[in-house]
């Protein structure tokens, strides 16, 4: 029998502890704790009268509700005046019992949880337990330390709205199991036993839900939930797809960058154009933005200016080009600029007659295949016939 009762104790324990209820909500270590305090009267079992021999005793409870159907913890009980044989001890508690308690809730087991408890409830109980004969002076008695298994059952009636707090009534039967007689070691014996009736009161503490007891939680339906993980799947490839194309954009940007880099670190080129027949084209290039001819490009304008000190009757035609980057009409004006620019310098540094110069604008410029390459000043000689 009591090998039966600590099998299924541990066969609750082991189900309730690894296995949360299905719409429950979650329960944290603290959660669904509950402490009572109870009294009552007690007297052997067997052969003693009902009302001439009982006795009272009192007790306290700490426990913890695992799941709405099972519930683990401890109960003590003190007995007083156990003097039914005419021996006297001359303390006023005499006997202790500390229980492990496990309880089922037959409601919920059967019938089901309901998301709180119902105004009247039965459990079903039953542990292992220590108890002890207390002594003094010369007063003996054999069973001073003794293992005891208790059973018995709770008729629980929860009180407001909350269910915080319950009354309950609880008959159960203590056995002594390890006396010495040899009709009663480590066995369930009526002979070596007490049974009570207790009545007491118990207080839940409010969980993390914020009841005083396990709650219901919605439930999701299985299409939902397919949906929402269909959802988050797409989510989740389109995310990646979006990761792919930045990468892509970082790395054309990064060779853009080196590309630009490149061409801003590139040296202005010279290009001369020389043609037969006593005519000379030269080329002036420009900077980004710039209409003055820097001190590398003065080589290009000296020849033009030679040759026109050399043959009085030529006189040189100036265009100035533009790159099509930037603003169009900033570009014309700077294109006319650099015409002007190179003029300039064959009037204020060799004394080139202006008569002989003709300088214009002609926007943007085509000629180069690089776009920068078209920021120039084209000399170009002619004779005069």
């Amino acid at each position: 029998m009591r090998k039966m009762i600590l099998s299924a104790l541990i066969a609750g324990i082991a189900f309730t502890a690894n296995a949360q209820e299905q719409g429950l909500s979650y329960s944290k270590f603290f959660d669904n704790w509950q402490v009572g305090v109870n009294a009552g009267g007690y007297l052997p079992t067997k052969g003693y009268d009902l009302i001439k021999d009982v006795r009272f005793n009192f007790g306290a409870e700490l426990s913890k509700q695992i799941s709405p159907v099972f519930r683990l913890g401890f109960d003590a009980n003190a007995y007083l005046n156990q003097n039914w044989h005419g021996e006297r001890n001359p303390l006023v508690i005499e006997t202790t019992n500390v229980a492990l308690i496990g309880a089922f809730n037959l409601g919920n087991l059967f019938a089901g949880y309901k998301g709180e408890p119902r105004t009247f409830e039965v459990e079903a109980f039953a542990g292992p337990g220590w108890g002890y004969q207390f002594e003094q002076g010369d007063f003996v008695h054999p069973g001073m330390n003794t293992m005891t298994t208790k059973v018995g059952a709770n008729f629980l009636f929860n009180l407001g709205a909350s269910k915080a707090w319950a009354v309950k009534l609880t008959p159960s039967i203590l056995y002594g199991i390890d006396y010495p007689s040899s009709d009663a070691t480590n066995s369930l014996n009526i002979n070596h036993s007490i049974s009570q009736v207790n009545v007491g009161i118990i207080y839940r503490f409010k969980g993390s839900n914020g009841a005083h007891h396990f709650t219901s939680v919605a439930g999701r339906n299985q299409g939902e939930v397919d949906g929402l993980n269909s959802n988050l799947s797409n989510l989740r490839n389109q995310l990646n797809s979006k990761d792919e194309q930045l990468r892509a954009a970082q790395q054309r940007a990064a060779q853009l960058e080196k590309e630009l880099e490149a061409a801003r670190s590139q040296k202005p080129e010279v290009r001369t154009v020389t043609k037969t027949n006593n005519t000379l084209e030269s080329v002036v290039t420009f900077g980004v933005g710039k209409s003055t001819v820097d001190a590398s490009q003065l080589p290009n304008v000296e020849r033009i200016a030679t040759y026109l000190k050399k043959y009085p009757n030529s006189r040189v035609v100036i265009k100035g080009y533009a790159s099509p980057e930037g603003n169009q009409e900033k570009n014309i004006a700077l294109a006319n600029a650099r015409a002007e620019a190179v003029k300039k310098v064959l009037i204020a540094r060799y004394k080139i007659d202006s008569n002989r110069i003709s300088a214009q604008g002609n926007g943007i410029g085509d000629m180069f295949s690089e776009p920068e390459w078209n920021r120039v000043s084209i000399a170009t000689i002619e004779e005069k016939k």
